[in-house]
């Protein structure tokens, strides 16, 4: 019996847990279209925004990455909008023609932050505006220092169903 309530107590805790965390699903559009889901964590303070994208993936210089932010964020009075900032990391793939080049780096690694203003309306909706600079660290380079653009920072709508 005492199994069975501590087990009881563990699993009613874990599913408040997961309750308070709100979450969002949605799309970021800018430079890029990105599919886009944010967890909140530590009551709502910080959230981590994770992103997968595509570039101009209908011509020869195609890219398509995936993003990882963490950011902090804060309540703007009492109202129902809130700012964020906060590090973050990206990997990126070039499909583009240019891999065949024996100095070109297909893959890219970016490290950058964001910086952003969101608004969260009475229904489960958000809408948000941000910003992205992102530097290339790894990757999309040809000969010593010609780069081929990625365009993994920008500044982006973002719209997504909170749940």
């Amino acid at each position: 019996m005492k199994k069975f309530v501590v087990s009881l107590v563990l699993i009613c805790t874990m599913a408040g847990v997961a309750m308070a965390q709100p979450r969002a699903i949605g799309a970021r559009i800018g430079g890029n279209v990105e599919f886009s889901y944010q967890h909140s964590i530590a009551a709502g303070s910080m959230m981590v925004d994770l992103t997968a994208g595509a570039y101009n993936f209908w011509n020869p210089w195609g890219t398509a990455g995936v993003t990882a932010m963490f950011d902090w964020v804060w309540g703007i009075g009492a109202s129902n909008w809130n700012w964020y900032v906060g590090p973050g990391a990206g990997l990126g793939f070039n499909y583009g023609h240019y891999w065949r080049d024996y100095d070109y780096i297909p893959v890219s690694l970016n490290v950058g932050g964001q910086i952003g203003i969101e608004y969260q309306f009475g229904i489960p909706l958000n809408i948000s505006l941000d910003w992205r600079p992102m530097v290339n660290v790894l990757g999309f380079v040809r000969g010593n220092s010609y780069p081929i653009y990625n365009n993994f920072y920008s500044v982006a709508l973002g719209l997504r169903y909170r749940f």
